[in-house]
């Protein structure tokens, strides 16, 4: 294989926000070593070219500079040398997101695909990193924190670490600082949480909580493979986690969200009030989409890092990856992330329907469901789902969000069909075994051959549907046949995201006005930010970035659009006055009927579904939520 890639990393200026990185090789190519920084971060499917982001780089073997060319956005080349050749550069960090780098004087962070430089033809070598501190006294009490396995460093210190490959290299994230840190174990694994920034989290109760979300999914993929003479249902004694160690590295700030998922780690941002607070004995609904969140990137480490999509086995790192299965790694995994909340007791069976009717209720708020299939917005993620404008909404549907559901439709159409003997968990256990334990990528047909394999059942009509058409998903039937009345009706208001029964009368929802459109605060105007295909605000002319003055001769910026459409009827001609740009526009709009597509589940309280989700062997009763 050859000698180990060495690398090396310090916060060499934390006031200019820029990291000197080194990568050496010992024996680089004889006609001129090659290096580049990927375009990309697997987990987030955009070119983000992040070469964009090197302020200086330089090439030296022994004392002596080497030449190096750059021949194209990303890709170096170093004049022919005999001996060592190390590439230095300095990248600047001020992107304060799961995905990036970021350094200041109180903290330092980065996702290795930012960083660090591949030296082509070496990606199987083994690699080397030293990680240093910034220069100073100011940051004597800095530590480390990242999931790479260590080799001359202390637990949290600087020092020595160690990755199989480039690969592996790139998949353990970094966060330097003076973060806080706790611990606890699961599945005989141990777990750390280091959170960075200023918060006052109960992290004792964080740690009891993730304790109890990390067994439940360790128990999820271990009852997968279970030891020889074990009990397969309730898998005592099954397989433990395909990692060694994990790590949830956490930045609270004051508004955030968003995770990537990593082999052995998962990178958070959220906001310092999403995590649990000292003396809070019910979780919050903040408390519970952190919780959420954490589920989904955890998950990850079986559903997208070891079960992958063969077109990202090996991922090329230079150009986009294209797969029409992201609704099976995105959706499945944020179809179980809320069900393991409540399979682990973390949520109570009303807070999961609810969260089920929100997710339901966001789907049927998106008119381009009817225009692109879940399939299609996978494969166009390079290009569409992660460049968002003001037109997406009417274009494109989400493959996490349609993908979930799709997740809950098949869910329960096996249960159905085979009478509760055959689920999803099935099919998740199968791919584990197929795929994840065996590190066999997932081929574009492969997830719905093996469906029908575990389940016995003919399901191409089901999948063409699903994931090759815009059709809609038969939610409220499927639900229906186990019992789950779903409800929809009007919005209340802006703010009503669904899940829970209006205090309004149906008919005076079914009556209440709509402009069809989302508006923001500009000051004391409202901007409107997206205009929905078919509502009152398209067809009278209007569109996103339009800033609404008046209604009728009276600004309404400081009552709300909500104050003004209370007392309003569908079907009334108001005349609105809205600066495009910088010119003054009146617009005569015809009030629209707010649309149906607010969504309220219900169940009985002993649910056969709800007992079934709940997972083999378990009853809702032994179950209470933290």
């Amino acid at each position: 294989m050859g000698a180990p890639i060495r690398y090396a990393i310090v916060p060499h200026r934390p006031e200019a926000h820029l990291f000197e990185v080194r990568c050496t090789v010992g024996d680089p190519d004889p006609g001129g070593q090659v290096f580049a920084l990927p375009a990309w971060a697997p987990g987030s499917y955009v070119i983000r070219d992040f070469a964009r982001h090197v302020v200086s780089i330089r090439a030296e073997s022994g004392a002596r500079p080497v030449a190096l060319e750059k021949t194209d956005k990303h890709t170096w080349r170093a004049a022919p040398v005999a001996g060592p050749l190390t590439v230095v550069a300095e990248i600047y960090a001020w992107d304060l997101s799961v995905r990036g780098a970021h350094v200041d004087d109180s903290h330092a962070f980065f996702n290795g695909p930012c960083v660090f430089l591949r030296a082509a033809g070496r990606e199987e070598r083994a690699c080397m990193l030293e990680i240093a501190p910034p220069k100073g006294a100011r940051y004597r009490k800095w530590r480390v924190a990242t999931a790479m396995r260590r080799v001359e460093a202390r637990p949290f210190g600087f020092g020595i670490y160690a990755a199989a490959d480039y690969d592996e290299l790139i998949d353990h994230p970094v966060e330097m600082g003076e973060f806080a840190l706790t611990h606890f174990r699961a599945g005989g694994v141990d777990h750390h949480i280091a959170i960075t920034g200023r918060q006052r989290a109960d992290t004792a109760r964080l740690a009891r909580d993730l304790k109890r979300l990390c067994e439940a999914q360790i128990r999820f993929f271990g009852a997968a493979v279970p030891k020889p003479g074990k009990d397969r249902d309730r898998g005592r004694g099954a397989q433990p986690p395909p990692f060694d160690r994990y790590l949830f590295l956490v930045t609270a700030v004051g508004e955030g969200y968003g995770g990537l998922e990593h082999r052995a780690s998962a990178a958070l941002v959220c906001s310092r009030e999403d995590l649990p607070q000292p003396g809070m004995k019910e979780s919050s609904e903040a408390y519970r989409t952190f919780l959420g969140l954490a589920s989904h990137e955890y998950f990850h480490a079986w559903n997208v890092k070891r079960i992958k999509p063969a077109a990202f086995s090996p991922a090329d790192l230079a150009r986009e990856n294209y797969t029409s299965l992201l609704w099976l790694f995105e959706g499945l995994t944020a179809y179980y992330d809320d069900l393991m909340l409540l399979r682990c007791g973390l949520i109570s069976r009303a807070q999961y329907l609810e969260l089920l009717g929100r997710s339901i209720t966001r789907h049927l708020r998106t008119p381009g469901r009817a225009r692109q299939s879940v399939a299609e917005s996978s494969f166009d993620a390079w290009t569409r789902f992660y460049r968002q404008d003001e037109n997406s909404p009417n274009a494109i549907v989400s493959y996490y969000l349609k993908g979930s559901l799709i997740g809950l439709c098949l869910d329960l159409l096996l249960r159905s069909k085979s009478r509760a003997r055959v689920s999803l968990d099935d099919l998740m256990h199968a791919l584990w075994r197929e795929h994840g334990a065996t590190g066999i990528g997932v081929g574009e047909g492969d997830a719905e051959r093996l469906a029908e394999k575990v389940s016995g059942m003919r399901l191409r009509r089901f999948f063409d549907r699903a994931l090759r058409s815009t059709d809609e998903l038969p939610l409220k039937r499927m639900l229906a046949t186990h019992g789950v009345d779903l409800e929809l009706r009007a919005a209340e208001s802006a703010a009503d995201k669904g899940g829970k029964p209006s205090a309004r009368a149906r008919a005076a929802l079914a009556q209440r006005a709509s402009l069809g459109a989302q508006v923001r605060a500009d000051g004391k105007d409202l901007a409107l930010t997206q205009v929905f295909e078919g509502g009152a605000a398209e067809a009278a002319g209007m569109w996103a970035g339009d800033a609404i003055v008046a209604i009728d001769g009276i600004r309404v910026g400081s009552k709300g659009l909500d104050a003004v459409l209370d007392k309003r009827k569908a079907g009334e001609l108001v005349r609105i006055h809205a600066f495009r740009r910088d010119e003054l526009r009146q617009f005569d709009v015809r009030l629209s009927r707010s649309r149906a597509d607010t969504c309220v589940l219900r169940a009985p309280r002993h649910s056969a579904l709800l007992e079934h989700w709940l997972g083999p062997g378990r009853r809702s009763e032994e179950i209470e939520p933290a």
